[in-house]
């Protein structure tokens, strides 16, 4: 046993991931994230242990809505991967096909995956747990509307990395959603976020549908006014995702890595 082999596949390994700052964020955020998310739920029961009357319904409804935004986005990334991973994604191009074709066609095909795992889990909830998502009435299709669409976003915006970073970049479409979840306030209301987060939060649409969720199911009202800013936010985000995937496409034709993106 050579100690310089040892040495020398250690260094290998070590500037791998110390020279890429994906595989670097991938080691930070999945302890930070998790004590993060779990730190403000706990606050907010210690706070407000009488805050919700229904929190079997409420919490299994927003933590319904959350799995159909998580599965949208992975769904789009996942579409995409398999191209990368069988060296596919070049051959596309053989026929006349455009970057917005390729978008619009991940962006439905990921609707069927979301859909797919969503419907099982709607059926379960009502004889289990008597919860119906019914009870959000004609706004849960806003509800859903919207996270599907910045859903389909972050995975516009993972492939983007992918197309720019190559394989490195793979972590990050599968933790996109925890490293947001602290501030998309899915299971506690925006008031036990620190200040500072709540101004990142604002800037997310999914502090608003989470809110209006949970206003609908506690309060019985509807806000529109969530429902609209939730909708601009996810319109300003799609159209910087979809420049940002076609800026990044260039790039990797212009450099030539195109050819070589997959494992």
């Amino acid at each position: 046993m050579k100690f310089n082999r040892i040495y020398g596949l250690f260094l290998r390994h070590f500037f791998l991931i110390t020279r890429s700052f994906p595989r670097i964020l991938d080691l930070i955020y999945w302890p930070s994230i998790q004590i993060t998310l779990w730190g403000f739920i706990s606050n907010f029961f210690a706070i407000h242990s009488t805050y919700y009357n229904n929190a079997v319904g409420v919490i299994l409804t927003c933590a319904i809505l959350y799995d159909f935004l998580f599965r949208t986005s992975i769904g789009f990334n996942m579409l995409f991967l398999e191209e990368i991973w069988s060296r596919n994604f070049t051959n596309l191009f053989i026929a006349p096909i455009k970057i917005s074709e390729i978008i619009i066609s991940l962006v439905f095909t990921a609707l069927i995956r979301a859909l797919i795992g969503l419907i099982p889990a709607i059926l379960l909830t009502s004889p289990l747990f008597g919860i119906s998502l019914l009870d959000l009435g004609i706004h849960l299709f806003f509800l859903f509307f919207s996270l599907y669409i910045f859903g389909v976003t972050l995975g516009i915006f993972v492939s983007s990395g992918l197309l720019r970073f190559g394989p490195s970049f793979e972590n990050i479409a599968w933790s996109t959603m925890f490293l947001l979840a602290p501030f998309g306030c899915i299971y506690y209301p925006i008031e036990i976020l620190p200040e500072f987060f709540q101004k990142i939060a604002y800037s997310l649409p999914l502090v608003y549908i989470f809110e209006e969720a949970r206003n609908i199911l506690i309060n019985q009202s509807v806000d529109f006014q969530n429902i609209i800013q939730a909708l601009y936010l996810n319109l300003i985000y799609l159209i910087i995702g979809i420049f940002s995937f076609y800026y990044s496409f260039e790039k990797a034709r212009k450099k030539g890595t195109l050819i070589n993106i997959g494992e």
